[in-house]
């Protein structure tokens, strides 16, 4: 059975993007994997209160912060769906997508990126295989299936088991913070419901990865509502904050 240990991203401190990474998976599995920060208002939300030259200024110093190592960036126009794009090999550039809300890759020098803030980010990977994805999951995607879909492509693209797929659940809202009507309360119990309640995405992201037999699951202890003064949150702001990138990817040698 597979069990959720606490994983904590860590700040980055010598860069001009703030961000937190997971350092572990940096040491054990050479895959770069993180988050930006609300640090010095680094919204990375286009369509945010925020100026848009300003956002793309901040994308811009992003990609510079990676080039070195991830000449590409793959990201999409993002729909709630279950869409995980395999990337085959790195594009020249950028590459924008339409409808996606997941992509993977066995290519290195391809960073896959996901806006967020309040979904939750999941980071797959197959180790032995060199393979990597990240997943935006909102509570549509979840209960769609998203993850399941995530873990069929890494299965197939690189013929790996599932037993050899790990899985991070990075920052995102808690189930303390996350309230929801009784109609979308009831899509996760599966019973009617009389009034609103509380939805823990992750946990329930845990018992989906349980259920698929994934090796190894981690959580983090990170609330996009909670923690505010680090990360953006739609649902803390009332809808007006910015967005977050969660990021991942396997470095040029």
């Amino acid at each position: 059975m597979t069990a959720a240990r606490t994983l904590g991203e860590q700040p980055v401190g010598d860069s001009a993007v703030p961000r937190l990474e997971l350092a572990e998976w940096a040491a054990r599995h050479g895959i770069v994997a993180g988050i930006t920060a609300r640090g010095h208002g680094f919204s990375l939300g286009l369509w945010s209160e925020d100026n848009v030259g300003q956002v793309m200024t901040r994308w811009r110093a992003l990609r510079a912060a990676f080039a070195a190592r991830f000449p590409s960036v793959a990201v999409a126009h993002q729909v709630h769906g279950t869409a995980v794009h395999w990337h085959a090999k790195a594009p020249d550039g950028w590459l924008v997508l339409d409808g996606v809300d997941g992509h993977a890759t066995a290519a290195r020098g391809l960073l896959l990126a996901v806006t967020v803030a309040d979904c939750v980010p999941v980071y797959l990977a197959v180790p032995r295989k060199g393979a990597v994805a990240v997943l935006h999951a909102g509570w549509r995607g979840t209960l769609a299936g998203i993850l399941e879909r995530g873990v069929a492509v890494l299965r197939s693209a690189v013929f790996a088991r599932t037993a050899d797929i790990v899985m991070h659940c990075g920052v995102g809202i808690c189930g303390e913070c996350y309230e929801v009507g009784s109609e979308v309360l009831g899509l996760f119990t599966g019973r009617a419901e009389a009034g609103a309640g509380r939805v823990d995405l992750r946990a329930v992201l845990v018992a989906q990865a349980r259920a698929l037999g994934l090796g190894e699951v981690t959580v983090s202890p990170w609330c996009s509502a909670h923690d505010r003064e680090r990360f953006f949150s739609h649902r803390a702001s009332g809808g007006r904050d910015g967005r977050m990138v969660a990021y991942a990817g396997l470095p040029l040698a």
